[in-house]
């Protein structure tokens, strides 16, 4: 049950990381803002892991766990570089719902890369959701073009592939609670992410550099909530199969839908009511098969 409470911590924290990561991305772009949480977010991770070894051995990555938190990492950074791509091309709906069929990719990866078990119910339970998701989004699929679609899968697929890696790194990890594991890996991950980001930005985008220094204060708060999600992503990933935890995270779309409706008066169009009732039976039912 407690994979449950950390995947909807994890929601909501998220979401409080990127109302503050929105703010930066008119000042210092889109690389910049994006890059922030990594920065930012791996002192605060370091600080918390510090603390931690005060009370508990901290586990010793070896070269698998390292290679499995890398692959999670780099393809992570590649996720969100299509995801811009995709939104750069006037696909923005378009790759915002397809993202969202990362639930499948890390059923069909983990099945195969980690031996999790899958099973037809299951299957149906991250399908039907996935389904919901791609309803609610209101995007006009007849205007979609094919490279928006191309890189809106290829980037709900290697968001899968990313959270595969975080789960296989934790779970390579010799010893150590799940907690402790995953707060390690979770530094590990921000560490390398951070020296790629660095480099990029240091040869393709510097004055990004410049603009994350001068706005380090809402800098500093979008690493924090960053840093706080993903510790709480990573816990998921402990606890059980990254697709249980993904699924799951799908459910604050209808409360999205919901509190735009009761705050900024936004009717849900028909097509959104069925995909809000397909996301939360797909849930239920994944809870149903997984608890």
């Amino acid at each position: 049950m407690l994979w449950i409470v950390t995947t909807l911590i994890a929601a909501t924290a998220q979401t409080g990381r990127n109302a503050a990561q929105a703010g930066l991305t008119a000042r210092i772009g889109t690389a910049g803002a994006t890059a922030v949480r990594f920065i930012f977010g791996l002192p605060f991770a370091l600080a918390v892991l510090v603390a931690a070894s005060w009370l508990a051995p901290i586990p010793i990555p070896g070269a698998t766990s390292l290679g499995w938190a890398a692959m999670g990492g780099l393809s992570q950074i590649f996720a969100t570089g299509f995801l811009l791509m995709a939104m750069a091309g006037r696909g923005f709906g378009i790759a915002t719902a397809l993202s969202k069929t990362e639930p499948v990719t890390l059923a069909l990866i983990g099945t195969l890369a980690l031996s999790e078990p899958l099973g037809w119910a299951r299957l149906g339970a991250i399908v039907t959701a996935v389904a919901g998701v791609l309803l609610v989004s209101g995007t006009d699929w007849s205007r979609a073009g094919l490279r928006s679609v191309a890189h809106g899968l290829a980037a709900g697929a290697l968001f899968g592939l990313s959270a595969i890696g975080f789960r296989g790194a934790i779970l390579a990890l010799p010893d150590g609670s799940q907690f402790i594991r995953a707060l390690t890996i979770l530094a590990m991950g921000l560490a390398i992410q951070t020296c790629v980001a660095l480099a990029w930005l240091a040869w393709r985008d510097r004055p990004a550099l410049s603009g994350i220094a001068r706005d380090w204060r809402q800098s500093l708060a979008a690493g924090a909530l960053g840093a706080f999600a993903s510790l709480f992503w990573f816990w998921g990933f402990a606890l059980t199969s990254a697709a249980n935890v993904r699924t799951l995270a799908l459910i604050e779309v209808p409360f999205a839908q919901l509190v735009s409706g009761r705050i900024f008066r936004q009717r849900a169009a028909p097509r959104q009511l069925v995909g809000m009732a397909l996301i939360t039976l797909g849930v239920g039912w994944l809870l149903a098969v997984a608890i």
